[in-house]
């Protein structure tokens, strides 16, 4: 096992070769319960305005299905890369409503401040865990205690008795 992944001073970036820094991940990470520990690399460029943060990575994660209930084991992977402005923090207004354009909806950190790769490869492969979790696209969920159609006929709710009787009687 390797030691956890350490923070980075965003200035010493600029003295490594290439003004980049490779991570390679071979661990658990602790916010994140796995089979496996997550493998891959995470490449850190500084580009003078922008961090130019890439990623490979996966796991094995147990997922619970959201149809039967069932747990399941499924690989989790990323092959991502995002740019993370360099820009000293606004000051937030108190109290006040702040409109903010979209274009303004960025990821920023200040030029001086620390870049956590270990949180952002957790955020990261925390998007790419499916929202729509099933074991089986032939999962049928499930099963009723009341499996056969007849069971099924003699326990309708009674509020529907009058259409079904309506429905006995269009069908003599």
């Amino acid at each position: 096992m390797q030691r956890p992944i350490q923070r980075i001073y965003i200035p010493h970036l600029v003295k490594d070769p290439g003004k980049t820094r490779i991570i390679e991940v071979n661990d658990y990470l602790s916010e994140l319960e796995t089979l496996t520990p997550v493998k891959g690399r995470i490449q850190i460029q500084h580009r003078g305005t922008f961090l130019d943060v890439a990623a490979q990575a996966e796991t094995i994660a147990t997922l619970s299905c959201h149809r039967c209930l069932k747990n399941y084991n499924t690989r989790i992977q990323v092959d991502t890369s995002e740019f993370i402005w360099l820009q000293e923090p606004q000051p937030e207004a108190h109290g006040e409503e702040v409109e903010v354009g979209l274009d303004e909806l960025i990821e920023t950190l200040p030029p001086q401040g620390h870049f956590e790769p270990g949180q952002w490869l957790y955020e990261q492969l925390c998007l790419a865990i499916p929202q729509r979790q099933i074991c089986d696209p032939a999962c049928k969920g499930i099963s009723h205690p009341l499996a056969s159609e007849e069971d099924a006929n003699t326990a309708t709710d009674q509020r529907w008795s009058a259409l079904s009787a309506l429905k006995q009687q269009l069908s003599d």
